[in-house]
């Protein structure tokens, strides 16, 4: 295999149309407060998995949970998830703090995330 290293899934960000109405069921469901909780997104973090709630992702054409895959170049895994037959639904796009995005559509449709922390 060549490219950059996959760490595995750590995060599954879920569309939500009332932030306030996830937020308490999914506190309620993983047992712990988010640790992240701003207007824009909720995040938790439970048993080593990263659980977040994007409102208004509908909108932007998320409109099922997103498993992203944790790696330590993403536009070489993009670059190679390409190279095999996938299609870019979402460039890289930084969304706060230097981490990076990208989600990809495999040749069935399925949309697979891609995120890379500095």
């Amino acid at each position: 295999m060549t490219g950059s290293s996959t760490r595995g899934i750590k995060t599954v960000l879920h569309p939500v149309s009332d932030l306030a109405a996830a937020k308490a069921v999914y506190t309620a469901l993983l047992g712990v407060a988010p640790q992240v909780d701003e207007p824009y997104y909720v995040g938790f973090e439970a048993a080593g998995q990263q659980i977040g709630l994007v409102p208004g992702a509908g909108s932007q054409g998320m409109t099922a949970p997103v498993a992203h895959w944790h790696v330590s170049d993403i536009e070489a895994k993009l670059a190679e998830v390409t190279a095999a037959g996938a299609t870019v639904k979402e460039p890289v796009r930084d969304v706060g703090g230097g981490r990076l995005v990208a989600t990809v559509t495999d040749p069935d449709g399925n949309v697979l995330g891609l995120l890379q922390d500095r």
